[in-house]
This record gives structure tokens, sequence and C-alpha cells, in this order.
């Protein structure tokens, strides 16, 4: 296996208020806010790493481009057109996750770079690519850390749910019309629970609610892969999903594509838990989850080593990468 050259860097700060306040912002955020904790996309390039790792793969992160050799593979996760700047390798480069939020603010990508392959972590976010790059799009979701996301003994469950609101649009709207009768519902039947909302928790905490929760309520509209609900399926823990259905960025309508399908849980199946579309559903999808629960046939974890381990999904990047440069 060739040596993978693997980019991620960061787009840099930018003046915002007064000129050379981008070098200030950083440090008074870390003094504020303490150690900043990775994104969503920061957790894609440290997983792949990890997994590369395991597999004792030969790989060197973000070295100069005069330093790539004419074997080596050369992958590029993100941030932004930045990453690629200066690159005048003839080495094929297989990009995607973090380079652009839609493939309108940069169609010319596949022109402008070597890049033969353009990857999105699953079907619905790579069918909004496949008219701007065609067969150059493919699909590859990141590993789950599964040594780190694992189940905990049944006798340290002490709550029913935990309701994991990652709501992003119109979070008053569905404040008032999801996640107060979701509570209500709970409540009803008896059932325990605590919620946590993203962007307001540390991960320790997400960590130690999985521990005490026997099962996930997962509210978001949509995911492209979503580690936070893998992490919580790796961890023994069944999730019921609000999964509606559509795409609902507000962005949509700039970019021409106002109907366009998605999902919640893109990767998931019987073993991880169950779905619902609205909160009409929920009552009787309810009813049916907690039945599998108590019956023992929801296995997520099974699921997430069959599918997402660190290293099967770290080789499937090598496998890409080694196809591109044939």
């Amino acid at each position: 296996m060739n040596r993978l050259c693997l980019y991620y860097r960061l787009e840099p700060e930018k003046n915002r208020w007064i000129p050379g306040d981008r070098f200030m912002r950083p440090l008074i955020r870390r003094i504020v806010r303490g150690k900043p904790r990775p994104g969503g996309l920061d957790k894609v390039f440290i997983n792949l790493c990890l997994g590369l790792d395991k597999l004792g793969a030969s790989y060197a992160v973000n070295p100069p481009f005069k330093k790539i050799r004419h074997e080596d593979l050369v992958g590029v996760l993100g941030r932004g057109r930045q990453v690629l700047n200066g690159y005048d390798r003839p080495n094929p480069i297989v990009a995607g996750i973090g380079m652009m939020t839609h493939p309108s603010e940069w169609p010319t990508l596949c022109t402008d770079y070597p890049v033969v392959k353009y990857l999105q972590h699953c079907g619905w976010a790579n069918d909004i690519f496949v008219p701007y790059f065609s067969g150059r799009c493919g699909i590859w979701p990141v590993g789950i850390d599964t040594d780190a996301w694992k189940p905990q003994a049944t006798e340290h469950k002490t709550t029913d749910f935990l309701i994991y609101d990652k709501v992003r649009w119109n979070h008053d709207q569905y404040e008032t019309s999801l996640i107060q009768p979701i509570r209500s519902e709970l409540n009803r039947r008896g059932f325990s629970f605590t919620e946590i909302r993203y962007g307001f928790y540390k991960e320790e905490e997400f960590r130690a609610s999985l521990e005490s929760c026997r099962a996930m309520i997962f509210l978001c509209e949509h995911e492209t892969q979503g580690l936070a609900y893998q992490e919580c399926l790796s961890s023994g823990v069944p999730i019921l999903a609000w999964d509606q259905g559509w795409w609902l960025d507000p962005n949509r309508f700039g970019w021409g594509q106002a109907n366009t399908p998605a999902t919640s849980v893109p990767y998931f199946d019987e073993r991880c838990g169950a779905r619902f579309t609205d909160i009409a559903e929920f009552p009787d999808r309810l009813s049916e989850f907690w039945e599998g629960f108590l019956a023992g046939t929801l296995r997520p974890r099974d699921y997430i080593l069959e599918n997402l381990t660190l290293e099967k999904c770290a080789q499937d990047f090598l496998n890409i990468a080694e196809r591109c440069s044939k």
C-alpha cells in the first residue's frame, strides 16, 4: 500500500471588527470557553487517522506539496478552498466532506485540480453533488471508535431515555410542535428521561448520559453521517429517531433544491431501533420500540461493528484512493 498524504487544514481566521483581531479572537475564546471541542468535521479527520493507525498504514498529515512523491496517494478532507492553494502535483486527489457546503459554491473544483473522486458520507448528500461532479462522486462514511464508545453494565442504567436535541432550524417552533409533546408522552407513560441539546454540552456529559440511559430519542432534521447517534449505537444504546424525510437547510432555496429527500439516520437498520416521521406517529412507534427493547431484539452495537469500525472505514478510504491512482 502506497503512502497516503492526508490534508486537513482549518480555514484561516479573518478580521471581524478591527484590523488584527483575527489573532486575538482564538486566544480570547480559549480563555472564556476553555479548550476547544472538536467539531464534526474535526472528528472525521481524527477518526480516519485513528483507523489508519490501527491498520498500520503509511500516511503523512499536511506535508508540503513539494514533498509529495510520484507514487503517493492524496486525500483532502477540507476545509474550504484554501486547503488546495498552491497544489501543483500530478497526483490524483480524493477530496470531499468539508471542501464546500454545496457544489454550486465550487463547480470547477475537478477542473481546477486533479480531483478524481469527490466523497460524501451518505447517499442523499451524494445525490446533491452528482449533477455537478457526475461519475467522480462517491460515498464514504468515517468509522466510529468502538473502544471509546462501548456498552456499560445494565445495573448502571438509571434513566429510560435520553432526549438528544439537535434541531437546528426553527427550534422554537419544534419546541412547541415536537419536543414538548414528546416530553408529555413520556411523562404520561411514566418513563424517566433526561435531555441534552447539541452545541450546549461537553462530550463527557454525553458519555455520562449514555452510560445511565437505556435508550435515546434522536431529534435532528437530517444528517449526512451523524457521529453522535452512531457513538450512541456503538455504546449499545438503541435509538428512536425522528426521521421526517426532507432536507430542511434554509439555504436550499438559494441553491435551487427546495424538495430534496434526506434522512436523519443514514446508517441504521432494525437492530438499531426505530423511526417516526412526526409527533402523530410518535406514540405508536414508541410502543413498538419499547417492546423491542424489552424483548432484547435491539442490538445496535452489532450494526456498528459490522459496518462502521475505524479499521473498516479507513481501509475503505485507502481502497478508494488506490483505485483512483490507477
